[in-house]
């Protein structure tokens, strides 16, 4: 009697573990989890084959009354199944313990694989989410003050370039107070969400939680991107400066949204650093797979350079603060960046 109970339970429970198995190895591409599950289904079926004859001569198919009865929940997409097999096989495991005396942690071993799963598959979402918004969002102005000592001329600058098509804007101050900047910060908010841009606040994560912008830009001798997550929330974008391979790789490792590539450029910005080049642009294009904006005194002039190195998107500071003609400047950067993607 115990025997038909099992060996149907035994069977259920390998084969949800099989198909979560598959799940996280062809959808998620997971090699950890479905190791995790590839072990657990082995050791459970190795639990019980000292009573694999006993199993097989137990099974009565003919005379089962459960076979005719119909499963009614119709499994829609990959993650319904996915849920209904993760379920399955816990319930299996829990009447293994009890009429085959399988030890409960696999059970609870399961609970744990299902978070992992689940995490993962958030973390999948989100970050699609934010692909999603920085897609077509191909030029990045990096906010300065310079030669706007009024902070109302330096708004209606950065208002200016917005309402010639920008949509996405870093606020970048290194000199004013902490309270000046939440003050200019929480304004550019306002702005931004006029114009459906995205704000991203350079280096302070805590102003950029404080005015709710939409991510942070970290420096290589900034906060660590898993402490910037834990303080502005999972759903921000979280952009990283690299400067070589290294810093790519990491950067992309530890799981930022898109990374700075440069400078190009020798920049005034950064006077004492040593330009990375155009061979670093074309590494990035060719190894790194999330979004990334080339920057560094990328200009009119040498923007098709850029573009030619691989480069998809440009963030640019003095070229659009600076700039005579606002619309001229940002239609030679979007004809060159079409150009470029055709």
């Amino acid at each position: 009697m115990y025997f038909r109970i099992i060996d149907a339970n035994l069977n259920r429970a390998t084969e949800g573990l099989r198909n979560v198995e598959e799940y996280t190895r062809f959808i998620l591409n997971n090699k950890a989890i479905s190791t995790q599950l590839k072990n657990l289904r082995h050791e459970i079926t190795m639990f019980f084959e000292k009573d694999y004859n006993k199993l097989v001569n137990s099974r009565d198919t003919k005379n089962d009354i459960g076979i005719n009865i119909q499963n009614i929940t119709k499994n829609s997409n990959n993650q319904n199944v996915l849920r209904a097999n993760i379920k399955r096989t816990q319930q299996a495991l829990r009447v293994l313990n009890e009429y085959g005396s399988l030890d409960d942690y696999y059970r609870y071993k399961m609970y744990e694989i299902e978070k992992e799963i689940m995490d993962l598959i958030n973390t999948e979402k989100k970050t699609n989410i934010k692909n999603a918004l920085l897609n077509n969002k191909n030029i990045y102005l990096i906010t300065s003050q310079n030669g706007f000592e009024d902070n109302n001329a330096f708004i209606d600058r950065i208002a200016q370039i917005l309402n010639s098509g920008v949509k996405l804007i870093q606020y970048r101050e290194k000199n004013k107070s902490a309270k000046e900047i939440i003050s200019i910060a929480s304004k550019l908010r306002q702005l931004c969400s006029m114009y459906d841009a995205l704000l991203i606040i350079n280096d302070r994560v805590d102003i950029a939680k404080i005015v709710d912008a939409d991510g942070v830009h970290l420096g290589q001798d900034d906060i660590d991107i898993n402490l910037a997550r834990k303080i502005i929330g999972e759903d921000k974008i979280i952009g990283i400066s690299t400067h070589k391979p290294d810093d790519a790789i990491i950067a992309q490792d530890m799981g930022a949204d898109y990374i700075g590539v440069g400078p190009v450029f020798k920049t005034p910005t950064k006077p004492s650093t040593i330009p990375v080049g155009l061979e670093y642009v074309k590494w990035v294009s060719q190894n790194i797979n999330i979004p990334f904006y080339a920057i560094g005194s990328i200009d009119e002039n040498n923007i098709k350079q850029v573009i030619d190195a691989g480069a998809t998107k440009i963030a640019a500071i003095r070229s659009l603060m600076n700039s005579n003609d606002i619309n001229n400047t940002i239609s030679i950067f979007n004809e060159a960046l079409n150009r470029g993607s055709n």
